[in-house]
C-alpha cells in the first residue's frame, strides 16, 4: 500500500466508496459546471478549506492541495476519483470529532451543488501551478480574488456573495480607508453587529504583501455599495 501524506490517509476509508458515488452522481443530474462551482467553494466551503485556485486560505479543514498532491502526481488519483471522495465525503463527513465548531455537518450541498463543487475540486485540487484566474477591476480586484474574500462576503462588482462575513456592499460605504484597512488586518478590533469574533483570519497582515493590502483597501473603499458591473 502507498505511503500517502496524512491527509490522504485521512480519506482513505473512503476510497472503497468511490465506484458507487461516481456511478451514481452521473445519474440524472446535468453536466458538471466548472465555473458555478468555484463561486460555490469559495462561499460554501472556503471558510474552512484551503485552495490555491479558489484563493482560500481557512484552516479549519484541511488544505485540499496538501490533501490530493501527492497522489494525484504519483498517479494514484485522477479528476474523477478527487471528485468521487469529495462526494462522499460531503455526504458522509469523516472523521467527526464531536464538536460542531470544527467538524463538517452532512450534506452541507446537495444535487447539482455538490456535483458542481466536486467537479471543481476535482480538476484543481492539488494541481500545481493552480492559482485564482484573473479579473477584472484593477490590482485591487485580483488581491479580492486571490486571497478567497468572496468565500466570506458580498460584494457586487465582485461577483462575490459569501454570508460567512458581514456584506461589504453594505458595512463599508462611508467608511475610511483607514477602517477599511484596520478590519482586514486587525479583524477582531472592531466586530459587525451580528457576527462573532475569531471567524476572519488575523494573520492577512504576514500573508499579505503591504502593497497589496493597499490596494485591496482602494478597491474596496472605491466599490463597496456599487452594482455588479458599475
Amino acid at each position: 500500500m502507498q505511503n500517502f501524506p496524512k491527509p490522504i490517509r485521512l480519506l482513505a476509508p473512503l476510497v472503497a466508496l468511490i465506484a458507487t458515488v461516481v456511478v451514481v452522481s452521473g445519474c440524472g443530474t446535468t453536466q458538471p459546471d466548472i465555473a458555478r462551482g468555484r463561486v460555490l467553494f469559495t462561499s460554501k466551503c472556503g471558510v474552512c478549506h484551503a485552495l490555491a485556485q479558489a484563493g482560500t486560505t481557512a484552516t479549519i479543514g484541511p488544505d485540499l492541495d496538501d490533501a490530493f498532491a501527492a497522489a494525484r502526481e504519483a498517479g494514484g488519483f485522477d479528476a474523477a476519483t478527487i471528485e468521487g471522495i469529495v462526494e462522499a465525503q460531503v455526504d458522509d463527513p469523516r472523521p467527526s470529532n464531536g464538536n460542531p465548531a470544527a467538524s463538517m455537518p452532512a450534506k452541507i450541498v446537495e444535487g447539482q451543488d455538490l456535483n458542481d463543487i466536486a467537479a471543481y475540486v476535482g480538476k484543481y485540487a492539488g494541481v500545481p501551478g493552480a492559482a485564482p484566474p484573473e479579473v477584472e477591476g484593477g490590482p485591487g480586484a485580483q488581491v479580492f480574488a486571490n486571497n478567497g474574500c468572496g468565500g466570506c462576503h458580498t460584494l457586487a462588482v465582485a461577483n462575490a456573495g459569501g454570508t460567512t462575513g458581514p456584506d461589504l456592499d453594505e458595512v463599508l460605504p462611508g467608511q475610511s480607508e483607514a477602517e477599511i484597512e484596520e478590519s482586514i488586518v486587525d479583524p477582531n478590533a472592531k466586530i459587525a453587529q451580528g457576527y462573532p469574533a475569531n471567524v476572519m483570519p488575523e494573520n492577512f497582515k504576514e500573508t499579505i504583501q503591504p502593497e497589496e493590502i493597499k490596494e485591496l483597501v482602494e478597491f474596496l473603499a472605491e466599490n463597496a455599495g456599487k452594482k455588479s458591473g458599475g
